[in-house]
């Protein structure tokens, strides 16, 4: 039984991991002006034309490896906030994290962009983890008041419904030249990424799901009860306290450069969980990194081409395909308790 799971992982890691290089070299190659795979490697080794050099290396390259990182970070973020609550419907989307990181980043853009002052990436994630952990904060001391996570859930919607039409009308009433960027960044988008941004981004991430591998037994232990955990030696509360940081970083990371993303962090945790059959979390952690990068390239993709030249939000192509999900996964769980 333990070989077969084994060979389960490993085959697992090999399909995402192919699917991921698929739709990296997919997007690269497919857009508004199609390249072929040779002058995509021209490109890429600086031959060739100079307007296909440009578009790969300073348009295309940065926005796939942007919606690959920052893809993963929401799922991972997801897995770890169902981790915390014990609730397959915690999500940084759900529960008001993103909509929080959002209100913060559009007030200080606008701040910003009225008094010309040039807002770098630090400024930018350091204001949306001020505005998830705020979010945060309203639904840790909804959590104490209300006993049922139903419950905590519709607060957390609530509060992501606030936020949003705060950051709508804050839109509204800023400067002409500054809402076409505020209006497309505000209903998510992986586009204009440069590789500043990119770095900063990679940076953050990369710290945060290092941390987060390091609290991978503890999450294992806390999966099975407090008490369990307690017993194995786990503070409880630096540890509650370490997974609410890692979770609001990566979820304020990926609204700090590309808007809110909704359903990744609930969908995909799910889905991978499904294909590999167990939530441990040193599993579950590069699983889910993996499956939020292939799940936003391949939305990415669709945004990008399904109507072009018109790109739609990724917001919304990734409501179409992981909300279908969320509800099969709530189906599936009351038929469960059915039985």
């Amino acid at each position: 039984m333990e070989r077969k799971q084994r060979k389960r992982y490993i085959v697992c890691f090999c399909a995402l991991a192919a699917l991921l290089l698929l739709l990296l070299f997919l997007n690269t190659v497919v857009g508004s002006t199609r390249l072929g795979a040779a002058a995509v490697f021209d490109a890429l080794l600086g031959r060739g034309d100079e307007a296909a050099r440009s578009i790969v290396r300073n348009i295309r390259l940065p926005r796939l490896l942007a919606a690959a990182l920052l893809g993963g970070a929401l799922s991972v973020a997801g897995f770890q906030l169902q981790t915390f609550f014990a609730n397959p419907i915690a999500g940084p989307f759900v529960l008001g994290i993103s909509s929080g990181a959002k209100l913060v980043v559009a007030l200080t853009m606008i701040y910003c962009m009225a008094h010309g002052i040039l807002l770098h990436s630090v400024g930018m994630i350091a204001a949306a983890f001020i505005g998830a952990m705020l979010s945060m904060g309203v639904v840790l001391l909804a959590s104490g008041k209300l006993r049922s996570m139903a419950l905590l859930i519709v607060c957390g919607v609530m509060i992501g419904y606030i936020c949003t039409a705060v950051t709508d009308i804050v839109v509204t009433f800023a400067d002409d030249s500054n809402i076409v960027n505020l209006h497309n960044w505000s209903l998510g988008s992986f586009s204009g990424m440069s590789w500043g941004s990119l770095r900063a981004a990679a940076i953050t991430v990369l710290i945060a799901l290092v941390f987060s591998f390091l609290l991978s037994k503890p999450m294992s232990a806390y999966q099975l009860g407090e008490g369990y955990a307690h017993s194995m030696g786990v503070n409880i509360r630096r540890f509650r306290m370490a997974l609410i940081l890692l979770s609001s970083v990566l979820a304020a990371t990926v609204t700090a450069f590309a808007g809110p993303i909704s359903f990744v962090g609930i969908a995909v945790p799910h889905l991978v969980k499904s294909l590999f059959r167990s939530s441990r979390p040193i599993l579950m952690l590069p699983a889910c990194f993996l499956g939020g990068g292939v799940f936003c390239l391949f939305c990415d993709l669709i945004a990008r081409t399904l109507f072009a030249p018109t790109e739609l939000s990724i917001s919304s192509v990734t409501a179409v395909f992981g909300a279908p999900v969320v509800i099969w996964m709530l189906l599936t769980r009351r038929s469960r308790r059915a039985q």
